[in-house]
């Protein structure tokens, strides 16, 4: 099994910034890929960020250029750099990884959720 711990949520002003971080753990044979994920108030889960194992990395259009993830190589972490954070963005930031335990089959897992408020 594999856990993925989230952590770096909070309350933060219009314009400023805060960094996620997510940190998966277990007998991981390879990661395919790991991202962030935000879900609304009566909405389903969209897609922020992802990147790849080979370093290939995806943004949500609503994000780029304000947003970076970065991975950690040696301890499966990857990171959510939010810049220039808007009152829109406020949601429970989930992190995902699909990753290779054994043989071939990915497995998916999510974390728990961490929640991101900006005020205005």
């Amino acid at each position: 099994q594999v856990q993925l711990v989230e952590s770096g949520g909070g309350l933060v002003q219009e314009g400023r910034s805060l960094r996620l971080s997510c940190a998966a753990s277990g007998s991981i044979s390879s990661l395919i890929v790991m991202g962030w994920y935000r879900q609304f108030p009566g909405k389903q889960r969209e897609l922020v960020a992802t990147f790849t194992g080979g370093g290939v990395t995806d943004y949500a259009d609503s994000v780029k250029g304000r947003f970076t993830i970065s991975r950690h190589n040696a301890k499966n972490t990857v990171h959510l750099q939010m810049n220039s954070l808007k009152p829109e963005d406020t949601a429970v930031y989930y992190c995902k990884g699909s990753f290779i335990l054994t043989g071939l089959e990915v497995s998916h897992y999510w974390g728990q959720g961490t929640q991101v408020t900006v005020s205005s």
